[in-house]
C-alpha cells in the first residue's frame, strides 16, 4: 500500500489547490478523518483528508498538491468562448452538460461542485463562469 501523499504535512507547507489555486497549511491535526486544513488566498480554508481529498463539494480525488509537485498542464484555463444565459446554465445543469470556473481558473463538471457555490454564482450574475462542457468524443483520423 502506498503512503499517503500528505503522511509529513506541516504548517506552513506551500500547496496549490485544483478548486482555489494557492494556499498554505494552516493547520495539522493528529487524529480524525481530516489531516490538515489549508487557508487559500481568497479566504477559504478546507480541511483536507491524508491523500488530499477536500471536505467540500463532491470530489472523491486528491485536488490540493505541494505546490512544487503539480504540472498544471493538463488543467484547462482557457476563457469562456460564449456567455450563456442564465435560463441556458439551469438547463445544461439539469442535462449535466455544464462546467464552471473554480477560483482556481480550473473548469470543472458542475456536478463536482457544491451546490451553494453554483447557486451563488448564478445569483451574483457571474454568466462568464459556466460553459458548456466540452465533449469527450474525439474525431478518429481517416
Amino acid at each position: 500500500m502506498a503512503k499517503p501523499y500528505f503522511k509529513k504535512v506541516q504548517v506552513g507547507d506551500k500547496v496549490y489547490g485544483l478548486v482555489f489555486g494557492k494556499g498554505k497549511v494552516s493547520k495539522v491535526f493528529d487524529n480524525g478523518f481530516y489531516k490538515f486544513m489549508v487557508e487559500f488566498k481568497n479566504g477559504y480554508e478546507i480541511p483536507y483528508t491524508e491523500d488530499g481529498v477536500p471536505g467540500w463539494g463532491n470530489f472523491n480525488e486528491q485536488t490540493v498538491f505541494y505546490r512544487n509537485d503539480i504540472d498544471l498542464s493538463p488543467f484547462d484555463f482557457s476563457a469562456v468562448e460564449k456567455l450563456l444565459s442564465p435560463k441556458k446554465i439551469i438547463k445544461l445543469r439539469q442535462k449535466g452538460e455544464l462546467e464552471v470556473r473554480l477560483p482556481s481558473g480550473v473548469w470543472s463538471n458542475c456536478t463536482k461542485c457544491a451546490k451553494e457555490y453554483v447557486e451563488d454564482m448564478l445569483e451574483r450574475g457571474n454568466y462568464h463562469l459556466f460553459r458548456r462542457a466540452k465533449s469527450k468524443k474525439k474525431k478518429s483520423k481517416k
